[in-house]
């Protein structure tokens, strides 16, 4: 390669920095084939859930909720806004909503294990015990100092999701509190 050509290699937001075990708790990076942001238009929301299952398997998800599986999930992202993580959206939602790409915008990473919301208990403000929070329940909320999307994904996994500039910091305070709660077993 000449010196004056230069290459550019595409890296995962968390690319060199995990996947992580510590204790009995693992982080690991999950990277989503696309992200898109979906805003139903005025009076749209039935329609566009309708469109949504016949695309992608699953319904707008209520506030708080998440719907679908884990190759394609619809997450609750605030007021009148889903966020659908996995598929590209099939180009006929546009009719009933803005679609807005966000694939390269944000970090998501899984955290799994016996202890994971004893990890989260750390760093957020919300219950996310089991009991509370269950399968298909988000939360917009703040992790430490950061906003994230937390999902739960399964009886002991979650879903964290925070802008990609942050990723570096997420995975810091992640290994700081799961260092923390091991060294208590």
């Amino acid at each position: 390669m000449a010196e004056t050509e230069m290459q550019l290699a595409a890296k995962s937001p968390c690319a060199g920095l995990l996947p992580l075990t510590i204790g009995d708790v693992t982080l690991s990076e999950d990277t989503p084939a696309a992200m898109t942001l979906i805003a139903p238009y005025k009076g749209q929301e039935k329609p566009l859930s309708d469109a949504l299952n016949a695309a992608h398997g699953m319904g707008f998800p209520a506030s708080n909720r998440a719907t679908g599986k884990a190759e394609a999930r619809a997450i609750w992202f605030g007021r009148a806004q889903a966020l659908l993580v996995g598929p590209v959206a099939d180009p006929e939602l546009a009719a009933h909503a803005a679609l807005t790409d966000l694939s390269d915008g944000w970090a998501v990473v899984r955290l799994e294990g016996a202890h994971a919301e004893e990890v989260m208990a750390r760093l957020v403000p919300i219950d996310l015990r089991p009991q509370v929070f269950k399968r298909g329940h988000t939360a917009r909320t703040e992790l430490k100092h950061m906003m994230a999307s937390i999902t739960r994904i399964g009886p002991k996994a979650l879903q964290i999701m925070v802008f990609r500039s942050f990723a570096d910091t997420l995975v810091h305070d992640l290994k700081r509190a799961m260092e923390a709660v091991a060294a208590r077993g």
